[in-house]
């Protein structure tokens, strides 16, 4: 059994193709694009065949741009990374940060590769991908993309967590757009491995990356709640947001929607003991154990957020921009 490894199904750890399945794709692309070429010239060709020789070498270059340049890129940008030699492979091409490619990454990709695969016949993009840490061709370094294994053991696979209940879509109305990929990198990276972190550096990595993310944002860590539950809630609302881009009003984890299951968020506290107290930066992030941290169960919310058990109103909360759950 295999598993789909995309930036939809939130998987951390990107696989990239080696040469040998990478070169069998395309080779299976050109195959099948040569044949449509040959095809379509024969059929334009006694069409018009009353043209003169300068019309007949323009049709030419728009049928060879057409069919072996903007038929891939329009098929990768439907498919979302997927052409037919990839399918059958088993590959797709992701942005660096594993998230779905669009129409500029597809375009980028297919303009240079007219140059390093079509011109050269390949020799280029081979000495790239071999150079290349990642297997990455000069397409792929422009356009900032990465071809990775899309079926994967599911043993193997590692997954962004998934936030706390309280926490899902308390951020939708979050302006994401000044986030660089590489931030979202390391905070799904973060997310993937912090438990095998220790807890005083996982903390503080989390505080860090919290308050980056905080900063491109233009807002602040609701007050009580952990910063490694705020990186997941954020990196969910991307993830939710992103479906809702590539799928359509009725993708998974957006309003209305049906949520995917994810791995369970752990949300056991860091206590005292476990972390000797320390002077916090100046991030406004509570440190562990102290005022404002989170001890509560996964369902709940912090008890500064929970409303009064004897029905008296609930305080004003903080001045974030965000509106604590009913």
């Amino acid at each position: 059994m295999s598993e789909l490894v995309t930036g939809e199904a939130v998987a951390l750890e990107l696989r990239p193709a080696k040469l040998p399945s990478r070169a069998l794709a395309v080779l299976i692309d050109l195959v099948v694009a040569f044949a449509v070429y040959i095809v379509v010239s024969i059929g334009v060709v006694a069409a018009t065949a009353s043209l003169d020789d300068a019309a007949a070498a323009a049709l030419a270059v728009a049928m060879f741009l057409l069919v072996l340049v903007g038929i891939p890129i329009a098929v990768e940008t439907l498919s979302h990374g997927r052409s037919l030699g990839k399918l059958v492979c088993g590959l797709r091409v992701v942005r660096d940060d594993g998230g779905p490619i669009r129409f500029r990454h597809a375009l980028v990709r297919g303009a240079v590769g007219v140059v390093e695969i079509l011109m050269t016949f390949g020799v280029v993009a081979c000495i790239a991908s071999l150079v290349s840490a990642r297997g990455r061709r000069l397409g792929d370094v422009f356009a900032g993309t990465l071809v990775v294994r899309e079926r994967v053991p599911a043993g193997q696979a590692s997954f962004v967590p998934a936030p706390p209940a309280w926490l899902v879509g308390r951020f939708s109305e979050l302006d994401l757009s000044a986030v660089p990929e590489g931030l979202w990198l390391a905070v799904r990276q973060y997310l993937t491995r912090m438990g095998q972190l220790d807890p005083q550096v996982g903390w503080r990595m989390a505080e860090g990356l919290a308050a980056d993310l905080a900063a491109r944002t233009g807002t602040q860590v609701p007050q009580g709640v952990p910063p490694a539950a705020f990186l997941a809630a954020v990196v969910h609302e991307r993830q939710a947001r992103e479906a809702q881009r590539a799928f359509g009003p009725g993708a998974p984890g957006g309003p209305g929607r049906v949520a995917v299951p994810a791995a369970p968020f752990p949300t056991a506290p860091v206590t005292p003991a476990a972390v000797p107290p320390y002077a916090p930066p100046a991030t406004g992030f509570a440190a562990p154990g102290g005022p404002g941290s989170y001890d509560g169960d996964a369902g709940a919310p912090p008890p500064s957020l929970r409303k009064p058990a004897d029905g008296a109103e609930r305080p004003e909360p903080p001045a974030t921009g965000f509106v604590p759950p009913a």
